[in-house]
């Protein structure tokens, strides 16, 4: 009799010890909620999204110095390429309902980096390096890229922080003609 009344309550405690705590599960990502973002008027290297939206985040591929007919911009020249890159990346930002005050976490792979090069990077780039808040970042010198003569490529994570933006803010990051 003894045994029988410790195996129902061996059972409850064993229960919950194993089951997950509410909330711990997270479930993977929701196909719903997930949008590929492959703008036709950027040309993208061979295999890769231009970028992919998941809930409130979206991931951006490396953005790489190539104009919309699908060629390089700036042979040779980091700053004229690293501006074509950064274009390219606020284009896909935008499609995606984010801005680049949006992205918290900014890769840039460099051919051959130097360390002056992020002053070059920078002054390209102003609206995604503001002298507050930057975004985390790393650089990373790199052999080559997936195309002859590209000198950068940047990838991005951002986060949508709200579904409607103060219209100083729209009107800012809306496409002019």
């Amino acid at each position: 009799m003894r045994i029988a009344l410790l195996t129902p309550a061996a059972a409850v405690l064993f229960a919950a010890c194993v089951a997950p705590t509410p909330g711990a599960l997270r479930p993977g990502p929701d196909p719903v909620n997930t949008r590929y973002i492959n703008p036709g008027t950027l040309a993208a290297l061979p295999g890769f999204t231009h970028a992919v939206k998941v809930g409130p985040t979206v991931y951006v591929s490396g953005e790489v110095a190539l104009d919309s007919t699908g060629q390089l911009v700036g042979p040779g020249d980091l700053r004229a390429q690293a501006a074509q890159a950064f274009a390219n990346l606020a284009t896909v930002l935008r499609i995606a309902g984010v801005t680049p005050a949006d992205v918290a976490k900014l890769t840039i792979y460099v051919v051959n980096a130097k360390p002056a090069d992020l002053d070059v990077i920078r002054a390209a780039a102003p609206d995604f390096f503001p002298q507050r808040n930057s975004p985390a970042g790393t650089i990373v010198g790199v052999q080559s890229l997936p195309r002859e003569g590209l000198l950068i490529a940047v990838d991005a994570t951002a986060v949508v922080r709200a579904m409607i933006l103060p219209r100083e803010e729209r009107d800012r990051y809306r496409e002019r003609p």
